[in-house]
């Protein structure tokens, strides 16, 4: 999924925040509105995390060489986790500070008619952008709740974009909830109050696409389900004996490596073991295209072929 389709959504992201951004910090301009201000900090930083999730998918797009021979597919999660502190810190640290400073020295009421308008669009805005990624995510989703298939997802160009069009719109909520309590009870500490929820909700994305990206970026592997396939797929085939827990690895969001430790039957032929392991390969890659690079090995071959054995069929 970290291919055109994935570039769109991102695409669409970094266009509305930037016009979002734009608009929020005129308002908080005029107006002296934190919660507006933080908002344009939260708008800004989407728009550079954007970007920086671009210069992923083109990094981590580029053919193996002969320093890195399972290609450069993991750029993707380095910079996913940039993104995620940039939130962390950025994002979240300066709308908690914003806010304390604003509940120590509340700004004095002004007309919020500059926040109305611009709350407004930018509900407008970041819903488009939203449906956009909620779109795209919902093409692997299948039949899975969506926290369930949001931690499932191996696709940060998607699942971070989701998140952060998520959290803007919840934090537009927040900030339209600062602003109109803040005037119906005449009470400015409501700006303040409102910037540092958003805050807190920042750090909270933050923190969940940290530990996300962190397991793909460290060597995660593919779910129990796709395990069990695996299992069913190789102990289906007659030449196969026992076969012991399958391992894998993901390089990037469509990519991953698998490594089988097969036990034939002893009465097979080196041939016959051979066009076994040509067989798992194709049944596998039937059923899961991700496995792009295969390695099989092959622990019983016949007593007279063990000389050979135990070396890796790579494909």
């Amino acid at each position: 999924m970290a291919g055109s389709s994935s570039k769109i959504v991102v695409y669409g992201a970094i266009a509305a925040n930037v016009a979002i951004a734009i608009a929020k910090f005129t308002a908080a301009f005029f107006t002296g509105s934190a919660a507006m201000l933080s908002e344009g900090i939260h708008s800004l930083v989407d728009s550079g995390n954007g970007l920086l999730i671009l210069l992923g998918l083109s990094r981590s797009a580029r053919p193996a060489d002969a320093e890195h021979p399972f290609g450069h597919g993991k750029e993707l999660y380095f910079w996913t986790m940039i993104v995620a502190v940039l939130i962390f810190a950025v994002g979240g640290g300066l709308s908690l500070y914003e806010g304390y400073i604003h509940l120590q020295h509340p700004a004095p009421l002004t007309d919020p008619t500059w926040n109305y308008w611009v709350l407004g669009l930018a509900i407008v805005f970041e819903g488009i952008a939203c449906s956009l990624a909620f779109r795209e995510f919902n093409k692997t989703r299948g039949d899975a709740s969506f926290w369930k298939a949001l931690r499932a997802s191996r696709d940060p160009a998607v699942y971070a974009i989701l998140l952060e069009d998520l959290a803007a719109l919840v934090g537009l909520v927040i900030a339209l909830g600062g602003v109109y309590f803040g005037h119906l009870l005449n009470n400015p500490y409501f700006d303040g109050s409102a910037s540092v929820a958003i805050g807190v909700l920042l750090i909270g994305m933050a923190v969940f696409m940290l530990k996300e990206t962190r397991g793909l970026l460290v060597g995660e592997g593919v779910d129990a389900a796709t395990l069990a396939s695996l299992q069913a797929l190789a102990t289906a085939d007659p030449a196969v004996r026992s076969l012991r827990p399958p391992l894998s690895m993901y390089l990037g969001p469509a990519e991953a490596i698998l490594a089988l430790d097969v036990r034939f039957r002893q009465d097979l032929s080196a041939q016959q073991v051979e066009d076994a392991v040509g067989r798992l390969e194709k049944a596998i890659r039937a059923k899961h295209p991700e496995f792009k690079r295969i390695f099989v090995e092959a622990e019983s071959f016949a007593p007279e072929q063990r000389a050979g054995a135990n070396q890796p069929a790579i494909s």
